[in-house]
């Protein structure tokens, strides 16, 4: 099976497909900074610059050198921040079917239906948060339902978890697998009640050397944390170890947006537990001001090496780029052992449909 896979970033699902045994030929994004951490680790995928409205079929092909499709993937999580919250709007006419550029979830789904559309690859994935497939009245995502429909696919998708498929973080995805001429089905997780423990931070990442704020390590490669500034140090030594949180600080330490009454969200600035699975990882994943993502028990965020190996990243798969970018590179990115599950499920899939 071969697979192009958009919107690919650093290469967290290129990575997945590859270790299950699918031929990714390239991975296309429109943030050329992803080019070093995509080719140099996922070699001989090909990392390609460019805003998915600007793809055409015929540079697919050229790509494919074949317009021959009973073996191709196709896939596309895009960013998920335009559906990261429902949004409310008026109906759009059926001449929009579509059309990209309306809103932020028409110019990338959309695109990308339309590649679909005119491709018709054997299997198509997409990956994004669960307000997906709730947007509101004729969204993009029902359009693109429609329309694999039309063209004979079958669908399966639905909200799974990664920690389901050991991947140790809480992480809600929205997976749909669609599938020409086979019937589709979502894998099953082999982690949870009744099945393999989850796995946690502990297992994660404890093997890790010590390291201080503001620091690299000399022979872990991205093996190093944000700095912090004095206050935000104190405020961290005030947090207990293994899951605290800011309800613990003297009222000397409060940040002002905190006072008073407020009894809001207690993650920012807040330690992960040694023995559960990590918080949602997000592009800012290195900040203990953007949740919890202190280190458990070092005074420090977790460091962006942390962070990688917590999205399934192997040891070896080196980050190029500012600190802040690849915060961002890990923190998009589909967990690799995530992906893996996906790819060997859509080959058991079409394995199991020739024999």
């Amino acid at each position: 099976m071969r697979a192009i896979d958009f919107f690919c970033g650093a290469g967290g699902l290129t990575r997945g497909l590859l270790n299950a045994g699918i031929d990714v030929v390239a991975g296309i994004d429109a943030d050329g900074r992803c080019k070093d951490s995509y080719e140099k680790n996922n070699r001989p995928a090909r990392f390609i610059e460019a805003d998915i409205c600007d793809v055409s079929t015929y540079s697919i092909w050229k790509l494919l050198k074949s317009r021959g499709t009973s073996d191709l993937l196709i896939a596309g999580c895009a960013p998920c921040q335009p559906f990261s919250q429902q949004r409310k709007r008026q109906p759009e006419d059926e001449a929009d079917r579509l059309k990209p550029g309306r809103d932020p979830d028409a110019t990338l789904l959309g695109a990308f239906a339309a590649l679909v559309e005119v491709i018709r690859p054997a299997h198509v994935l997409i990956e994004n948060v669960p307000g997906l497939a709730r947007v509101k009245g004729f969204s993009t995502y029902r359009r693109f339902v429609r329309m694999l429909q039309e063209n004979d696919y079958d669908i399966a998708g639905a909200v799974i978890d990664a920690k389901q498929f050991g991947v140790p973080q809480n992480r809600r995805r929205y997976v749909l697998l669609a599938v020409r001429g086979r019937k589709a089905s979502l894998p099953e997780g082999s982690y949870g009640p009744g099945k393999r423990e989850y796995t946690t931070v502990r297992e994660a990442i404890r093997s890790f050397p010590v390291l201080r704020a503001g620091r690299a390590h000399g022979r872990v490669r991205n093996h190093v944390a944000a700095a912090i500034s004095p206050i935000n140090l104190d405020r961290l030594r005030a947090t207990p170890p293994d899951g605290g949180d800011r309800r613990s600080w003297p009222d000397k330490l409060e940040l002002e947006c905190h006072q008073g009454d407020y009894r809001g969200h207690t993650d920012v600035y807040g330690r992960m537990a040694w023995d559960q699975p990590a918080p949602t990882l997000t592009g800012r994943c290195h900040s203990i001001s953007n949740g919890r993502y202190g280190h458990p028990s070092q005074n420090r965020a977790i460091s962006l090496r942390e962070a990688a190996t917590l999205q399934t990243f192997p040891r070896s798969y080196v980050f190029y780029g500012s600190n802040q970018h690849i915060a961002k590179q890990i923190g998009n990115a589909v967990p690799v052992k995530l992906a893996k599950e996906l790819g060997a499920h859509l080959l058991s899939i079409r394995n199991a449909a020739t024999r």
